[in-house]
């Protein structure tokens, strides 16, 4: 059981690195909090760009990640 998840540490590791590594910078900065991102919100192609692609790979990676280093610092 600790192969498996050491492997699926090495795994999500990699991927996350990979999908930090491949996104774009925001060089809007805090200006998209007063507004301006709404189109992209609520968009039709919501899901479908390859930014929200690359953030939901980087999110599920990550938790992937967390949750297998915690299994294995328990054992």
């Amino acid at each position: 059981m600790t192969m498996f998840f050491s492997v699926l540490v090495l795994i999500s590791s990699l991927s996350l690195i990979v999908s930090v590594v491949m996104q774009e910078g925001s060089e809007q900065g805090l200006g998209t909090i007063g507004g301006g991102a709404s189109d992209s919100l609520f968009g039709k192609a919501r899901g479908a760009s390859r930014e929200d692609m690359l953030k939901r790979i980087t999110v599920i990676s990550a938790v992937i990640f967390i949750i297998s280093t915690l299994v294995l610092a328990a054992k």
